[in-house]
């Protein structure tokens, strides 16, 4: 069941006893369990027992948090097989279900076959290891939720509902950079619109500009911006960019993994137009926002192949280096990378040798401009 679906779902069919809410996304996952728990009480407001008053609602309500590693099926088992005159339906929530041990899963198997009626219980983790018997028979008996990261095409649908609900009226480029953020997971775009909320005045849309004043950082010091600097071999605006992400708080290794991941784009596309493609179409090809399209492609025809080359040796080294007995020093580390490439962008047209390749980073800091 994907997660939108859930609610319909309960109303239609009432409380399942038993749910499983899996997913890289945390804030899908703690929105897919705010769901159930408001729908259990939504539903108690509706029976005989229980009255429209929040204080006679949780009088029939009984919730329970629970974590993986720190409980045991003893414990799960007393709380969900509890029964109780004074409390018409017990919510009992399993979070970081990942980390529970293999053997006290499989003695809640039992459980999970014969579960209680009036009782409700929510296995919540990022992963769940399908080899384990005691997942096997839960995905079997439970509602599946799949709280899987946005695809890419999701993400812009996603922030332009966010900043309804809250109120926010956005111009195109700032929904755009808050779709980029929202790559780097949802709860973090989901705070800048709150931000925003409270930062824009009533009835005047969020620039560009706003998003990058309520995140702390200012305009231009984006790994898109630097990726730009060094390939015009620019090494002082590319020390500034480096040293302004380090004081707002970005960790090296991030800055380092959004960097490699620009580099590819960029080397992506310069194969791309080799092979003859429009430039409107290689931008939109590796993921670039159609608002950064026409500096995207100036910075690909900044890059030299040799520069890429040698890119990827020193990307290696730095990786290397701040994962190292060097990571006490990140900023000479990074600083030492942005000026070699630089240096190399200025010189533009030293061939060099082949190198090897090097890990990349999945979760990069925005591009913004």
């Amino acid at each position: 069941m994907k997660p939108h679906e859930l609610k319909g779902a309960i109303q239609r069919d009432g409380l399942a006893p038993l749910y499983v809410i899996v997913g890289e996304e945390a804030y899908i996952r703690d929105s897919a369990v705010a769901t159930i728990r408001a729908c259990a009480k939504t539903q108690l407001n509706g029976t005989e027992e229980a009255s429209a008053s929040t204080e006679t609602t949780e009088q029939f309500f009984n919730y329970d948090m629970l974590y993986g590693d720190e409980t045991d099926a003893l414990e799960v088992l007393t709380i969900v097989q509890e029964m109780s005159f004074f409390v018409a339906r017990r919510l009992v929530i399993i979070s970081w279900a990942e980390k529970l041990p293999a053997r006290e899963g499989e003695s809640l198997i039992p459980y999970f076959q014969n579960p209680t009626d009036t009782t409700t219980l929510v296995i919540v983790a990022t992963k769940l290891d399908g080899r384990l018997k005691w997942v096997q028979q839960i995905k079997k008996k439970a509602v599946l939720v799949d709280c899987a990261p946005l695809y890419e095409n999701q993400r812009m649908g996603w922030v332009t509902q966010q900043a309804s609900q809250a109120g926010v009226k956005l111009e195109e480029n700032a929904l755009h950079l808050l779709k980029e953020l929202a790559a780097d997971g949802l709860y973090l775009t989901s705070t800048e619109i709150e931000k925003l909320s409270a930062y824009l005045p009533v009835g005047e849309s969020g620039t560009i500009q706003d998003v990058e004043a309520i995140r702390g950082m200012e305009p231009g010091a984006s790994v898109f911006d630097l990726s730009e600097a060094m390939g015009a071999g620019d090494s002082g605006r590319a020390l500034h960019i480096v040293a302004k992400n380090l004081e707002v708080g970005e960790a090296p290794l991030r800055i380092l993994g959004a960097l490699i991941w620009q580099v590819r784009r960029i080397w992506k596309a310069k194969d791309l137009l080799k092979q003859g493609m429009a430039q409107s179409h290689v931008a939109k090809q590796v993921g670039i926002p159609p608002f950064l399209a026409t500096g995207f492609i100036r910075q690909v025809q900044q890059w030299t192949e040799p520069q890429l080359r040698l890119a990827w040796e020193w990307f290696s080294r730095a990786d290397s280096a701040l994962k190292g007995s060097a990571s006490s020093s990140p900023k000479r580390i990074l600083d030492g990378l942005v000026i070699s490439l630089s240096r190399e962008g200025k010189k533009g047209r030293r061939p060099v040798h082949a190198v090897g390749s090097t890990q990349t980073g999945q979760s990069p800091i925005s591009q913004r401009r």
